[in-house]
């Protein structure tokens, strides 16, 4: 499968969709630790983009390509416009959720419960690739509820590639969608990458990367071994520092020691932008959260992003003053 012109080098690692967590503002984020993993938007319903605040919902930094667009719908004809809305805003990709089982998702006819009707991926994935320039792929679940993965990965590969997409991604578990609550279902439900190995070995053109359960880059390494990308989510964002080591471990890029202070320095400006054009302080650093985790002063540095960025006039100072008390350790101290 040849898809259309972008580098999908970039697909080697991924910091995978989240909704309410990769906004702009955790991209922003994280593309100050890693220049080559490829970040993704929180999904963004194909009615929102038609017909919402398309400035607010696919407006981003330049800074943070290489960058993919995850849109979230059913009808092939809206689907495809927003495409052609979204391509006026310069992502790299354009993804298909036929993975999130939330019961909003469910309700709009959309995510996960897609896995039950491949034909109709396959024609909403066909008239998203006919109205992109840009790459079009799938992410989807090894299946849902009763079905039987071995069967239901395969017709949605097979429906996705029959429509022109080369790339698929597979979070290596069921989701069952009646039962369990989302945050059940990225638990509860096994991991089965046996599952997403023997999908790639009957697709060896095909794109196809894994997501689900990842939470370290040894693992990540061990994966690529039988899969062409990974995935990593809540392990990414929850503790952002191990992204400081993907371009060198993941991408063979040279190592380069992590200068915190100015990465600091960055973030602080880049919230003083944001305050400026009416937002909130908050709305930066709660992604920066667990920046610190393990190291000491890591409490405080919590404690003062959670309790000063939302205290009226909280400004850039916050991030300095949070900084200031952590205590980092001989060499990130001489990088820094």
């Amino acid at each position: 499968m040849k898809e259309k012109s972008k580098d999908i080098s970039a697909r080697r690692f991924a910091v995978a969709p989240m909704i309410d967590w990769t906004d702009r503002h955790c991209r922003f984020f994280h593309r100050q630790m890693t220049r080559h993993a490829l970040l993704y938007t929180e999904m963004v319903v194909a009615d929102a983009i038609l017909h919402g605040d398309r400035a607010r919902l696919l407006g981003h930094d330049q800074t943070e390509h290489p960058l993919a667009l995850q849109i979230g719908g059913s009808e092939p004809d809206k689907l495809a416009e927003a495409c052609r809305i979204a391509a006026g805003f310069g992502y790299d990709e354009i993804n298909l959720n036929v993975g999130c089982p939330s019961d909003r998702v469910q309700s709009g006819a959309f995510g996960a419960c897609l896995m039950r009707e491949p034909d109709l991926v396959g024609r909403c994935l066909e008239a998203m690739v006919a109205a992109s320039d840009v790459p079009v792929t799938v992410k989807c679940r090894i299946g849902v509820d009763d079905q039987d993965p071995e069967t239901a990965l395969d017709a949605l590969a097979d429906a996705a590639i029959a429509a022109g997409v080369g790339t698929i991604w597979v979070h290596a578990r069921k989701a069952w969608l009646q039962g369990l609550s989302p945050k059940e279902n990225r638990d509860i439900p096994p991991l089965d990458y046996d599952r997403v190995h023997r999908l790639k070995q009957r697709l060896p053109k095909v794109f196809v990367g894994l997501n689900g359960g990842l939470t370290t880059l040894d693992a990540a390494l061990d994966e690529l071994a039988h899969v062409d990308g990974v995935m990593m989510g809540r392990a990414a964002y929850q503790t952002p520092d191990r992204l400081t080591e993907v371009d060198a471990r993941i991408f063979g890029a040279p190592p380069r020691p992590v200068d915190y202070a100015a990465l600091i320095d960055t973030m602080a400006d880049y919230a003083g932008r944001h305050i400026a054009a009416g937002g909130r302080l908050g709305q930066v650093t709660r992604h920066m959260i667990g920046l610190f985790n393990g190291l000491p002063g890591a409490r405080r540095w919590r404690q003062i992003l959670s309790e000063g960025a939302v205290r009226p006039g909280a400004g850039p100072h916050v991030l300095r003053e949070a900084f200031a008390a952590v205590r980092l350790d001989g060499a990130a101290r001489a990088a820094a």
